[in-house]
């Protein structure tokens, strides 16, 4: 226990660094006075001002909710479908979000265009959360109909292809310039996210993380299969319905926000159960959602080294740093 308690204080304060090394470190070059100073009140200087609160704080703040919710939504993919490759966009939610942010980029020129551009950038998010509306409702009527959790996998991965391919067809059929935003949003971005988008963003997030925390239970009865789940008093059908709207929408609020972002759901879960050496959710689950929120700023920060003059893509960053964690754990543990 006190060596858990060691574990878990030790990763606050390595979040901690992380985040306020996030918010020091940027393309502008920001001396830590003047960070500092923005910060607590004023620089003197109206640019920098700007940058460190308005860019780069919502940034770091954003990259702790994205961590947490994509890391949380593979644990809990994974511990229904008991599946150590599924993840957060396992259900097509994630293609279904590109879906409705591709159709909007396709109603340009149209009479419709006007009044969603009206929305001015929540426009995207709209777009990318109906988009995933969409397919997590035929998720939940196929579940509704079908018992068996591993035909509900293989049906939402079908549905995730469905929707890439829609996007691939509207792809072909795009101008240059709406081709060139819709490729952008796929490179993923924490800096999208303005004070105004927050706390829409990070209510749905919020909820989606309390309502994990009351189903650890029965998420811990679920890892010993869903037979033994339901002779043990459990209800399959509706604690399997709270999962899949549970991962979907935080799911799908960080991918309407963000843009797609891969890899981070699939493997921190993977490395929270060899960092403790243990599946009990009382423990995986915090310590999931810390280390997600750990590596999505380091991710951020290493997205930020000087190439060209260019920020690098986070969802390419994240699946850098995703694969050799991936086959560590494979080779340390040779099984998944």
């Amino acid at each position: 226990m006190k060596n858990k308690t060691a574990i878990f204080t030790l990763l606050g304060a390595f979040l901690l660094v992380a985040f306020i090394c996030d918010i020091f470190t940027g393309n502008a070059s920001i001396s830590v006075k003047e960070t500092l100073a923005a910060l607590i009140g004023t620089s003197g200087d109206a640019i920098i001002d700007e940058i460190i609160r308005n860019y780069r704080l919502p940034k770091a703040i954003t990259a702790i909710i994205a961590g947490s919710a994509l890391s949380l939504s593979g644990l809990l993919m994974q511990t229904l479908f008991r599946n150590p490759l599924a993840g957060p966009d396992v259900l097509g939610v994630s293609a279904g979000a590109g879906l409705g942010v591709a159709l909007l980029t396709m109603l340009s020129g149209t009479v419709i265009y006007p009044l969603i551009s009206s929305m001015g950038g929540m426009a995207q998010v709209v777009a990318a959360i109906t988009g995933a509306a969409l397919v997590l409702m035929l998720i939940l009527a196929v579940s509704a109909r079908i018992k068996d959790s591993i035909t509900i996998l293989v049906l939402g991965m079908i549905f995730g292809y469905v929707a890439s391919a829609m996007v691939t067809i509207l792809q072909s059929f795009a101008d240059p310039d709406s081709l060139k935003v819709f490729v952008t949003w796929t490179f993923g971005s924490l800096g999208s996210v303005t004070w105004d988008k927050m706390p829409l963003l990070l209510t749905l997030v919020l909820a989606g993380i309390a309502i994990s925390f009351i189903m650890q239970k029965a998420l811990n009865s679920l890892l010993l299969g869903e037979h033994y789940a339901a002779s043990s008093g459990l209800n399959i059908k509706r604690t399997r319905f709270l999962i899949i709207v549970n991962a979907a929408v935080v799911t799908g609020a960080v991918t309407a926000f963000t843009g797609p972002i891969a890899f981070v759901g699939v493997v921190i879960p993977h490395f929270a159960r060899a960092f403790f050496g243990t599946v009990n959710h009382k423990t995986i689950l915090p310590a999931t959602i810390l280390l997600g929120s750990i590596l999505m700023l380091v991710c951020d920060l290493v997205s930020q080294i000087p190439i060209a003059n260019r920020t690098l893509p986070i969802n390419a960053v994240t699946a850098i740093f995703g694969a050799p964690m991936i086959i560590w754990i494979v080779l340390k543990r040779k099984k998944l």
